[in-house]
């Protein structure tokens, strides 16, 4: 640079001193910034507003949260509770002295699974009905004792009596084996095959007792009293066999009244007029 030049440069900042450079923001920005700090201000008052109500309304404690309480056994519901998705706990249990209530708008089911989250067991109540479904199906009393049983296989009754309280009766479409059929205090016993036959069997014998009122068998074509091996016994004071056919008399003028009872060799009874001697073999056009 010349000479002349820096000389002149020099005299010029030497007359007029020292310039300052101020630094900061400045008009309008400087109200911006104001602006938006005061509205950031104002926003976590508001949101410290709202995390307190919510804490308030939620009712949120150092024990949990709402109705939720978390005690050293687990946790604690109060009042109702509503779960959206599926819940898995090891044992769902009331406070002691109040009832546990499981209320859904359309059934409530039950599984029970295996390490392979195979259902093993399952227990569905629903508006139509209550169904299980499993291999075996138990009923027992507090001592143990076994009340009802069902699977494939049989349905065991195990109570020291079983009633039926239906109008109609039971219905029985196959066999029933039970070694004591008895009606309650003052009500009939009545055994009835509306279309087909009625066959009581047992290995040892059976016996059929009315001790306080009478003994009724009707059938539509045949009664049939069976022995194998033994004799069919009828002990009663009277016995008494109406409209037995009665065979021909012996004498024409003969009127007496005592008969003899034959048999034919098909069973079938009839009354023949007495005499001397039998006089079965004679009325044997009867068993024809």
């Amino acid at each position: 640079m010349p000479q002349e030049q820096y000389t002149h440069r020099s005299t010029m900042q030497t007359s007029e001193g020292p310039q300052v450079y101020k630094v900061g923001i400045y008009g309008w920005r400087k109200r911006c910034l104001y602006f938006f700090v005061l509205l950031l201000m104002i926003l976590i008052l508001v949101n410290l507003a709202m995390t307190i109500w919510i804490l308030k309304v939620m009712n949120f404690t150092i024990d949990g949260m709402g109705n939720l309480r978390i005690t050293e056994k687990g946790l604690k519901l109060e009042g109702d509770s509503e779960f959206l998705k599926p819940l898995y706990a090891k044992e769902i249990r009331s406070r002691p002295g109040n009832p546990l209530y499981f209320q859904s708008a359309r059934n409530v089911t039950v599984n029970i699974l295996n390490e392979k989250t195979k259902v093993l067991s399952r227990l569905v109540t629903g508006p139509q009905a209550v169904e299980a479904h499993s291999q075996k199906f138990e009923v027992k009393t507090l001592s143990g004792k076994l009340l009802f049983s069902a699977d494939d296989s049989e349905v065991v009754v195990g109570a020291e009596r079983l009633r039926v309280l239906g109008a109609e009766g039971t219905v029985f479409p196959k066999s029933i084996e039970t070694p004591n059929v008895r009606a309650d205090p003052f009500k009939e016993l009545r055994l009835e095959s509306p279309t087909r036959a009625l066959v009581m069997e047992a290995p040892k014998g059976i016996e059929i007792n009315a001790e306080a009122g009478s003994l009724k068998a009707t059938c539509r074509t045949e009664l049939r009293l069976e022995s194998k091996d033994g004799e069919i016994t009828l002990n009663s004071a009277k016995i008494k066999l109406p409209n037995l056919p009665q065979g021909s008399s012996s004498s024409a003028g003969s009127r007496q009244k005592i008969y003899e009872l034959c048999v034919c060799p098909n069973g079938r009874l009839f009354l023949s007029q007495a005499g001397t001697s039998s006089t079965c073999q004679i009325n044997t056009s009867v068993c024809l």
